[in-house]
This record gives C-alpha cells, structure tokens and sequence, in this order.
C-alpha cells in the first residue's frame, strides 16, 4: 500500500496545484473590465460597428413603417402616435450610437462593488495544503490507508470549486455578448411595439452582473473558508 499512498498522494497534490493556479489567474481576469473578453473574442471589437449600424437602420426603417400605419388608422391599423415615435427615435439612435460609452460607465459603476469583494484582503492560502491537512485528519479519524479517502475528498472540493469558476467565466462570457450587441438592443426601445424586448434586455443585463458579482463573493467565501481550515484544521 505504499506505493499506492504515494500514487494517491501526488495525485492530489497535482490537483491542488491545478486549484492554485486557476485560482491566480481566473480571479484577476474575470470581472467588469471587457479587456480579456477582446482578447480572447477580438471579433467582437470589430462586428461591433456592424451592430450599430443595424441598429440605426432598424430604428429608421420602424419609424416609416410605424408613420406609414399611420395612414391606415382610418381602416382600423393601429399605430403610435407621430410625435412621441419620432422623439423616441431620435432618442434611442442616440444611445445606439454611443452604446459603447454607456455600457462603459455600466461597467465601471458595477465594477466598483466588484473590486471592493476581490481586492479585500483575505490571509493568503494554497491550495497544495489542503491534501496534506485532510490526510492528518483523516488519519486521525480512520485507521490504516487514507490516502484513497483523502482523494476523493479533495476531488470533490476540486470539482465543485471548478465548477464555480466556469460558471463565473460563464456569466463573463454573457456579459460581454450583451454589452457588444447592446446596439441592437437600444433599437428595439424606439417603438412602443418592441420596447417589452428592450425592457427584457435590460433586465437580462442587470441580472447577469448581480451575478457575476455574486460568483465573485461565492468565490471569496471559498477562498476564506480553505484559508481558514488550513489555519486551523482540527477546530472541525
């Protein structure tokens, strides 16, 4: 069983180490700030131009569309009034053509909460501790080999701690596809007709960063947690 306790036990270890680095570079990358997004879609900067562009042909090409129904309103079409559809026309071109610095200053608002959970100073922690901690109280508590026990205790931290982070990445990825094609949703605001899907949209956007903010606090609270057993392993 010697050979298989060592087996065991640099394969946590391993798993550990792969926490640790995760770690590091997952929190650092992911949060409000669209950079890593453009680094790893970088199409995205560039189609952005083409959103805007259908957005402010959407938005003209409804406002004919809804001034033409007027016309029809003796035959029973029903249509939105002249004045409140051009007003919200020019309004809405408005904040399709500078979506970007809109969505910007979202994110900057949101982003403060966001840095005040990941820059709060924890005690730092490693993560290629943890193996050998459970392996002493786990040899404390059962008798002969625990090395299988311990892995598939740090298996199954490992796994819903990775868990965690792709849903974190997850909610990075969906924020970012909302900002870069918050044009096309700013043009369905233009018309009394589409606004429930602009008002979706903003509800959508709203959601996914008290989200992503959360995941960020559920990681921290993770982190604290390890940080804390390490500290003091046999207060459980």
């Amino acid at each position: 069983m010697g050979i298989l306790d060592s087996i065991v036990e640099w394969v946590a270890t391993q798993i550990m180490n792969l926490l640790d680095m995760i770690t590091g570079s997952v929190l650092g990358a992911l949060g409000c700030d669209m950079s890593t997004f453009l680094r790893y879609f970088p199409a995205a900067e560039t189609l952005y131009e083409v959103f805007v562009a259908i957005a402010v042909g959407f938005i003209l090409l409804n406002l004919v569309w809804q001034l033409f129904k007027n016309f029809g309103a003796g035959i029973g079409l029903s249509a939105e009034d002249p004045a409140k559809l051009l007003l919200r026309s020019i309004l809405f071109i408005f904040l399709a053509l500078f979506a970007d610095e809109i969505m910007a200053l979202v994110l900057d608002i949101v982003g403060t909460p966001y840095s005040w959970i990941v820059d709060t100073s924890l005690p730092p922690i490693e993560f290629a501790s943890f193996g050998s901690v459970l392996t002493v109280i786990v040899g404390c508590l059962a008798s002969g080999s625990v090395s299988l026990i311990v892995i598939i205790l740090v298996i199954i931290v490992a796994w819903n701690y990775l868990k965690l982070l792709f849903e974190a990445a997850e909610r990075y990825i969906m924020v970012g596809v909302l900002i870069f094609t918050a044009p096309v949703a700013f043009a369905t605001g233009a018309s009394e007709s589409t606004s429930n899907i602009f008002n979706s949209w903003c509800r959508m956007l709203g959601g996914q960063l008290f989200l992503l903010i959360m995941n960020a606090w559920c990681l921290r609270l993770f982190v604290s947690m390890v940080g804390t057993f390490l500290a003091n392993p046999l207060s459980v």
